[in-house]
């Protein structure tokens, strides 16, 4: 099973018919997972936490200002139990772990969900970033790169480019800002060297910065997919690409 850094978009991405076209076919295009383990940009919490494995937990609806409807969206996936169990035996014995059982999937986790898996038949199980130190994650990568085997399809999802307090045009199909173009363009070069030590640096290497990531944690979910991969300094497939209301959707999948 592959790993995935994804962008994940706000909830009226399920509006834009041309990144549900693409999430769709991507997903058809995946092996059947026997479960999903989501690392999603909005959930920061050390030590690691494992969210909800009870599917009665409502969604976090972790947004504001949108229409009332993106707030009765459900998700009604299975808990996965199981998968919670084995990402804690995975963790090393230093390193304390914590269940939040109240806490379930947030709109970085099932907003591109409910396209890619519409029918929520498979367990989904989402865990938080308990660092945004790039190598921490990278390691907590590779624990978890074990679960592949058992066919769980582990997504990072952050966004390639999240300068929002920069962004002037709110239209899904705005021009995308000088900055979101450097960065996105130095992204995908890096990407396609397996450039990891760059990647890495990126606060100092990248074009756009700061304003393509005033705050890290929407690149951070990155290295926990890279880690996850059979090989950080892969050439992993960029399956998507292009901007959404100025902002960088390039996602990336890695074996």
């Amino acid at each position: 099973m592959p790993a995935l850094f994804l962008s994940h978009g706000a909830p009226p991405l399920v509006d834009d018919v041309r990144w549900v076209g693409e999430l769709e076919k991507w997903s058809k295009d995946l092996p059947t997972p026997t479960a999903i383990l989501m690392v999603s940009a909005h959930w920061e919490s050390a030590p690691l936490t494992i969210g909800a494995t009870d599917p009665t937990v409502p969604l976090t609806y972790d947004f504001g200002g949108f229409d009332e409807h993106y707030y009765r969206v459900r998700y009604d996936a299975p808990g996965a139990a199981d998968l919670a169990a084995k990402i804690e035996a995975l963790m090393p014995d230093t390193e304390g772990v914590r269940h939040d059982p109240h806490r379930r999937l947030d709109h970085g986790a099932y907003v591109p969900l409910t396209v890619m898996y519409p029918e929520a038949r498979v367990p989904v199980l989402q865990i938080s970033l308990p660092t945004l130190d790039p190598e921490k994650l990278l390691d907590l990568g590779r624990r978890l790169r074990p679960l592949r085997d058992d066919g769980v399809l582990i997504i990072g999802s952050g966004f390639t480019t999240h300068g929002l307090p920069f962004l002037r045009d709110p239209r899904p199909d705005a021009i995308a800002p000088t900055w979101s173009k450097e960065f996105d363009a130095w992204a995908g070069e890096r990407f396609a060297a397996g450039d990891v030590e760059s990647l890495i640096r990126f606060r100092d290497l990248a074009p756009g910065m700061p304003y393509a990531h005033p705050t890290i944690e929407h690149w951070s979910p990155l290295f926990v997919a890279l880690g996850a991969s059979d090989d950080p300094e892969q050439k992993g497939d960029q399956v998507i690409d292009g901007f959404w209301m100025g902002l960088s959707k390039r996602s990336l999948q890695l074996t």
